[in-house]
């Protein structure tokens, strides 16, 4: 029913698996929180196929010692409760080894762009 989880483990794991790419439903927060994604270096390219009904999300090669680059993610704000932050309550994930991706007034953006941005919102989910 969360569109949101649902990207988040199939991106999880087509990450797990090694798959190059995968095809998810087309909505205007997934190519959001894919472009986040894509300038974090998670995720290669996000494009939405010919039909415009599908994203096409291009993972990354693996790293040098063969494992995946997508380690875990985990959905902070659900349905049931929602989680808001101030910019100054925004903390590094995994010191500072993962991202959190933040829905806020500018847009989402993850926990560095919103801190740097002195601009706070909803945090959607954290990746590591």
């Amino acid at each position: 029913m969360d569109p949101i989880s649902d990207f988040l483990n199939k991106l999880k794991m087509a990450s797990r698996t090694h798959k190059e790419s995968f095809v998810f439903p087309a909505s205007s927060i997934i190519m959001d929180i894919a472009g986040v994604l894509q300038k974090k270096g998670y995720v290669v390219s996000a494009r939405k196929t010919k039909k415009g009904q599908e994203i096409e999300i291009t993972l990354p090669v693996s790293d040098a010692k063969g494992a995946p680059l997508i380690t875990a993610t985990k959905r902070v704000s659900k349905l049931s409760k929602r989680i808001y932050r101030k910019s100054r309550e925004i903390r590094p994930v995994r010191n500072g080894s993962g991202t959190a991706v933040l829905s806020t007034p500018k847009g989402v953006l993850a926990d560095t762009d919103a801190r740097a941005g002195k601009v706070g919102g909803e945090v959607l989910f954290e990746i590591w």
